[in-house]
């Protein structure tokens, strides 16, 4: 039997809220609807998807593996209705990129071969990197290591030497260079993965505090003296303000820019615009 998409989306939401109330909210749907809908699945894949009490709704055994299987489901198949849109055009090439990292040259140049090609770039955010390939709203991405390379074709581009941003009044603030070690007693408004070596060398990880999503925000904490920031020196020259500073780090190896795309496509733009990033 055909799993029905539409009865894995309203799954998902289930199963990301883990109520059905909110579930119907967020899909715009009557919670009736929903609950129907998740019985039919259940009668469908003949297993029980949820448990439920007065206070709380739970994923069973099943439930967490249909999580884990709908999700990249679900990201296919909206990548490929969009891929297929994008080919019925046939005049669109989309180019994402972390902030920091300029794609000018390498976008000016696809399109100089390619003149009757429109060439597109989508700022994305750290946790969206592959996400944003594996969906179809990009066609390649400048992407950030460390990124989960399943599914994907990677190519190094370049390394990108790391600082700590600072308050301008920082007991640091004026040292040519520091090391991690340094920054021991410092609160790192960062999600952990963004830099591992910080868990792994300070030992203990950062104390309890903000973390905090865009760059503007994190300035903003770094500034008033609520902790600081690791970031690429690319990304450093691209956001500066007069009351933070920066201190390139010794010890922190530097971080790998790479260009990344959908490894099934076969596309030849994306062989040709690989080629033109590693050159520019």
């Amino acid at each position: 039997m055909d799993v029905d998409l539409r009865k894995l989306r309203y799954f998902v939401a289930v199963a990301e809220h883990l109520h059905f109330g909110r579930a119907a909210e967020a899909l715009h749907i009557a919670q009736p609807v929903l609950s129907r809908q998740i019985r039919a699945l259940e009668e469908e894949l003949k297993v029980q998807l949820f448990r439920r009490d007065r206070r709380a709704t739970e994923l069973t055994p099943a439930g967490e593996q249909l999580l884990a299987d709908a999700r990249p489901l679900l990201a296919g198949a909206e990548a490929l209705r969009r891929r297929v849109g994008r080919a019925a055009r046939g005049d669109r090439f989309t180019v994402g990129f972390m902030p920091g990292l300029i794609v000018t040259a390498a976008v000016r140049e696809l399109s100089r071969r390619h003149p009757e090609l429109t060439v597109d770039v989508q700022r994305v955010e750290w946790t969206e990197q592959t996400a944003v390939i594996h969906d179809g709203r990009v066609d390649v991405c400048f992407v950030r290591q460390p990124i989960d390379p399943a599914g994907l074709t990677v190519r190094d581009l370049f390394l990108d030497p790391r600082a700590v941003l600072v308050p301008a009044d920082h007991r640091l603030a004026g040292k040519e260079t520091v090391e991690i070690a340094d920054l021991a007693d410092e609160h790192l408004l960062q999600v952990p993965a963004a830099v591992p070596e910080w868990r792994d060398q300070v030992g203990g990880g950062p104390s309890a505090g903000p973390v905090l999503r865009t760059m503007e925000e994190k300035l903003e904490h770094v500034a008033a003296g609520h902790g600081v920031v690791v970031l690429p020196m690319s990304a450093v020259s691209f956001y500066q303000r007069p009351d933070v500073t920066h201190i390139p780090i010794t010890d922190l190896a530097p971080n790998r820019v790479c260009l990344a795309w959908d490894s099934t496509r076969r596309n030849p733009l994306l062989a040709e615009f690989a080629a033109i990033a590693a050159e520019v």
